[in-house]
């Protein structure tokens, strides 16, 4: 079980993803994808690639607040060529106010040659239990 991210994410955990760096508005993840996440060109799948995206800006927005959860509300993905594991994804807080945090990841392959970029737009949210909460309020990341 994956708790190295501030929080248990079992879909991150099914994954497999590897948090290397979370402070001061940075974050660092590995993902060492197997034949299963591959598409039908072999090649890591687009959905896989975006969700380490989003967990890099995430995880960025979260770590200068740790207590707080981020839900994605915009992300806008660009992909510069075929992903081909292992891969290193790179997220950063570009902007952050009481309630909303505007990130930003790079994904990047062995070769360190960059694969796909993102922006993403995150609403910052107390952690809880889902059982605290109504099904409006429950996030969906």
């Amino acid at each position: 079980m994956q708790e190295s991210f501030g929080a248990y994410i079992p879909f991150v955990d099914h994954l497999g993803f590897e948090m290397v760096f979370f402070e001061d508005g940075q974050s660092e993840l590995r993902f060492a994808p197997e034949p299963e996440h591959n598409n039908s060109f072999n090649v890591v799948h687009g959905g896989a690639v975006m969700t380490l995206l989003d967990v890099a800006m995430a995880t960025a927005a979260r770590s200068v607040e740790r207590t707080s959860g981020a839900v994605t509300i915009e992300m806008k993905t660009s992909f510069m060529r075929a992903a081909v594991g292992p891969l290193t994804a790179k997220g950063r807080l570009i902007h952050r106010t009481r309630s909303m945090a505007f990130t930003e990841a790079m994904v990047y392959d062995a070769k360190e040659v960059l694969c796909a970029h993102s922006t993403g737009t995150f609403k910052l949210v107390p952690r809880g239990t889902a059982a605290d909460k109504t099904s409006t309020d429950i996030p969906t990341d």
